[in-house]
């Protein structure tokens, strides 16, 4: 967004051409042009970074060109187009409503250098614990002891007693799309059928310490 915002200032005529062009001389094509090429803006979503975020950007875009020559103007000289892939666009929705609900952890499931597991881990770990595994051997339960991707930086470290201490409590689940097609191998559900996935990615468990039982497993 930060970025985005120097974008929005130069189209509103503030900062220099030199500045401008610096900036983004690794970012733009050879024949870029700002001031003949930000009258007319197209806005397409690269498809695995937030979709709020993405969404976000192009509406600053258009904000930007109406205040600097109407909204007649945006209307005619500005495009944004949704690319956002729809299974992420469902996972982050989903998240965002599961992270609604009284949650002690979340479980996010995939692959270390996956976008789509790393924007739905950086959603979880704004609002509640969170940890990165990228599969169900990250999972050491009988030492009581979790293998995750610390959101936010690299590398891999072990958690003793993730869990807490306490008697019960609520671990929200979800997987990015690819490691749901390795399902077998990471304990998540084949997200075929779009309810299971839905209702994997909405999976609510009560874990009880000492005991084997799960409840409330959302629909």
């Amino acid at each position: 967004m930060d970025e985005a915002r120097i974008v929005c200032d130069y189209i509103e005529g503030r900062g220099t051409r030199e500045g401008f062009v610096a900036q983004f001389a690794r970012a733009a094509s050879p024949e870029f042009d700002p001031d003949r090429d930000l009258l007319r803006v197209g806005v397409a979503n690269q498809t695995t970074m937030l979709a709020r975020e993405s969404l976000a950007i192009g509406e600053e875009i258009g904000q930007a060109l109406a205040r600097a020559h109407g909204a007649d103007y945006r209307a005619e000289h500005f495009r944004t187009f949704d690319t956002i892939c729809s299974a992420t666009q469902d996972r982050q929705d989903a998240v965002e409503a599961l992270l609604r609900e009284p949650l002690d952890a979340m479980l996010v499931i995939g692959g270390y250098n996956s976008s789509n597991t790393i924007s739905l881990a950086a959603i979880c770990a704004a609002k509640v614990r969170t940890y990165h595994v990228e599969d169900a051997t990250c999972l050491d339960v009988g030492r009581g002891v979790i293998r995750h991707h610390l959101v936010g930086a690299s590398g891999e470290v072990e958690t003793a007693d993730w869990l807490g201490t306490a008697e019960q409590i609520s671990v929200g689940l979800t997987a990015a799309e690819q490691q749901d097609r390795r399902s077998g191998r990471a304990g998540v559900r084949d997200p075929r059928d779009r309810c299971q996935r839905h209702r994997v990615t909405r999976a609510v468990s009560a874990v009880t310490h000492g005991r084997d039982r799960q409840s409330g497993v959302g629909g």
